[in-house]
């Protein structure tokens, strides 16, 4: 007998998902190796493609000999900017690969061998031989440079320049002032899954294929439209296993541009998968920022001027500018204020999004300035911050959605123990000292599409072109379809990854639950009425509804919508070796109703561990000489390992807002980092008495502190040299 509707239909006395913490539901796949990633397609006939680097870091090719590479067995082909296909017009002139002979920067690909294995194509990539013409490169950032100009605009859509009364004079009449400056290196994202691309090209039908590691499959598919000349409706982009991102795949990177032309050149399936040398001038990086900060504060400590102005590098090929000064236009009440952006176009790699662009250099420096204000002012960091509480945001003026950076903060010292912080102490040789930060970042909503279906047999099936890069998207976007259609979560699966799919924005700027989730949550919703009128049983086919969010997610807020947050680090620091250690750090976070406790947990630590390792181990370092980076692998560019992790707590306010979506999410992914390394930072200063402002606080830094002070004949907090 068929099941009717009344069997059917959801009802309000279901169970829901929504909050409970949910195990991932790619776990067991991911655990157990079932999981396939794009590099691991065994499609028939599959090819490899490896791509040759250029050498020098700044001129032209003279000429390609592939003589020697086309003569070795099973080499099917070798594209070079001589014979390559001509590419259509593209936003992103990154992508314009093999166009021309120009060489922008080193490690820019000029050519690309096919064979027909691994070890076959990266042979024939060896045996490649390409003459240039060297020109004289630039690649060192520093406040002179000649190059440096004010852009209109930076990452985001900001101005780059926001000016609110006179900061200048009301920082020459504070009774108490702050000048210094920061230094952020160049960092790389290093995601654990290479960036990785299977394309298969189907002459016969005329349809191309694309398996690859990225953050957002509707944006590849439209810039290989654009790219390869070919309708949208003939590509079909997939993601359905991602290894990590971390801003690195939000956009196509060189790789997928290759890997079609690749297939489309030996007609077979080609598997392109970057070497881990080759990431650190190919698919982006956070480049470095010189942050001048100048704080102007009353004896009591509220603030009377802001200046913070920011000064980095982009490439001679796009412009790409972190908006670091941004964040302290959303921080803390101060009515006269300066934020600026200067950039110079060097012969580097064009930079990109690295998780939490902008907020997470821009708060290391702010919030290190802040704690050198405390310092001054001999007043507790904690309630230096409650002091500046805003109201509103700062520079619009518009009131906050929420805001609870005081909770997060006194919640933090609570937990943490702040209360009559302890001096800092000696253990030995150790150094013990303890810091804080605050930590914001702002909520973005992007259109997407959904669409949901009940099944004869009872069940639902969600459809939504989400891309899970390892945050555990699948099951969150489970949960609000099934608290949606008031279902247990169980009868509720989801299919996510593929372009074919009602379309969504990228996995990226905290906007995935936010956006997809939004769609998701009305589609289930209109599905629900559906069911609620149909009479009799459901045809065999189902029923089904869609939702598009274009129309609510573009209209502008009256708000300003941001995530706050407050971490707390002790640290000890080594007097012999100059090693720093992490002992405890702890996260308190005010970002909206927290959808799955247990994955929003994970997302949160892992943030703080980002945060660590760019405080203490992270930074690639331009070679004035050569013009590359010289940490091209994880053995120089130093990951935090399990080693390095000290106990994390991540907390949160139980935060409403009913301003943000029906879910009242905010964006959970990058607030972890924003503020991590300033409070390690911190803890550092407060431990030792030297203030280093250059990161990472590598063991050879702190020494050179240490021995500075013993030189100068200072006394520290423990009665020793300083």
């Amino acid at each position: 007998m068929s099941p009717t509707s009344a069997t059917l239909a959801p009802t309000a006395s279901a169970p829901t998902a929504l909050g409970a913490s949910a195990p991932r539901r790619e776990g067991r796949e991911k655990v157990t190796g079932a999981a396939r990633y794009a590099a691991e397609q065994h499609l028939p006939l599959r090819a490899y493609a490896w791509p040759v680097p250029a050498t020098v870091a700044r001129g032209r090719i003279t000429a390609v000999d592939t003589a020697g590479a086309l003569a070795l067995p099973g080499v099917l082909g070798v594209l070079t900017p001589y014979d390559a296909p001509r590419l259509g017009p593209s936003d992103d002139p990154t992508l314009q690969l093999l166009q021309d002979t120009r060489v922008p920067h080193r490690g820019w690909y000029v050519a690309l061998a096919i064979a027909d294995t691994l070890e076959g194509a990266r042979a024939a990539a060896d045996a490649v031989r390409v003459r240039y013409e060297s020109e004289p490169h630039d690649v060192t950032l520093h406040e002179g440079h000649p190059g440096l100009y004010t852009p209109e605009l930076v990452n985001g859509g900001y101005p780059a320049h926001r000016e609110q009364g006179d900061p200048d004079a009301a920082f020459a009449d504070a009774p108490v002032r702050v000048d210094v400056r920061y230094s952020v290196p160049p960092l790389h994202n290093h995601a654990m899954e290479p960036h990785a691309a299977t394309a298969d090209w189907d002459a016969e039908r005329g349809h191309l294929t694309v398996y690859d590691s990225c953050q957002g499959t509707t944006v590849v598919r439209n810039v290989l439209a654009g790219l390869f000349r070919l309708p949208e409706d003939r590509i079909t982009v997939l993601a359905e296993h991602v290894g990590g991102g971390f801003g690195s795949k939000g956009t196509p990177r060189p790789h997928v541009v290759l890997a079609v032309m690749a297939t489309r050149h030996c007609g077979r399936p080609v598997t392109l998968s970057l070497p881990r040398q080759h990431m650190a001038a190919t698919v982006g990086h956070r480049a470095p920022t010189l942050h001048h900060l100048r704080l102007g504060a009353r004896p009591d400590g509220t603030l009377t001027a802001l200046v913070h102005e920011v000064t980095t590098h982009t490439s001679q090929v796009r412009e790409f500018v972190e908006q670091a000064a941004v964040p302290a236009r959303v921080m803390y009440a101060v009515q006269d204020s300066r934020t600026t952006h200067r950039v110079t176009a060097l012969d580097v790699p064009t930079p990109s999004w690295m998780r939490a662009p902008g907020e997470t250099p821009g708060m290391y420096a702010l919030e290190s300035a802040m704690d050198e204000l405390a310092d001054a002012l001999g007043m507790d960091p904690v309630e230096l911050r409650v002091r500046n509480d805003a109201a509103t945001e700062p520079d619009s003026g518009r009131p906050f959605s929420t805001r609870h950076l005081v909770e997060c903060l006194r919640d933090g010292a609570r937990r943490f123990g702040w209360a009559g912080r302890r001096p800092p102490r000696r253990e030995g040789p150790l150094l013990i000292g303890t810091g804080v930060a605050a930590a914001t970042y702002p909520v973005y909503i992007a259109p997407s599409g959904a669409r949901a279906h009940a099944r004869p047999d009872g069940s639902y099936l969600v459809e939504v072109n989400a891309t899970d890069i390892g945050t555990g998207a699948r099951t969150v976007l489970a949960q609000i379809a099934a608290d949606a259609l008031h279902v247990p979560l169980d009868a509720v699966s989801l299919a996510i990854g593929n372009s074919a799919l009602p379309p969504g924005p990228v996995a990226g700027g905290s906007t995935g639950t936010a956006s997809w989730g939004w769609a998701v949550h009305d589609a289930c919703t209109a599905l629900t009425d559906r069911l609620a009128r149909h009479q009799g049983p459901l045809p065999a086919a189902g029923l089904s509804a869609s939702a598009d969010t274009t129309q609510s997610a573009k209209q502008k807020s009256p708000y300003a919508r941001h995530a706050f947050g407050a971490h707390f680090a002790e640290v000890q620091t080594d007097t012999v070796t100059g090693e720093v250690r992490v002992r405890r750090l702890l996260g308190v976070y005010a970002a909206g109703r927290i959808l799955n406790p247990r994955t929003a947990r994970s997302q949160f630590i892992g943030g703080m561990v980002m945060g660590l390792g760019m405080a203490l181990t992270e930074h690639s370092g331009l070679d004035p000489a050569f013009g590359d980076f010289a940490e091209r692998d994880l053995a120089a560019y130093h990951v935090p390992a399990n080693a390095d992790v000290p106990a994390i707590e991540a907390h949160w306010i139980d935060e409403h807002d009913k301003h943000l979506n029906p879910m009242g999410s905010k964006g959970i992914g990058e607030i972890g980092i924003v503020g991590t390394a300033a409070a390690i930072g911190n803890a550092v200063c407060h431990a030792t008495g030297r203030r280093l402002r250059e990161l990472p606080l590598t063991p050879d830094r702190v020494l050179a502190a240490l021995e500075a002070g013993e030189h100068l004949g200072h006394r520290d907090h423990h009665g020793a040299g300083r």
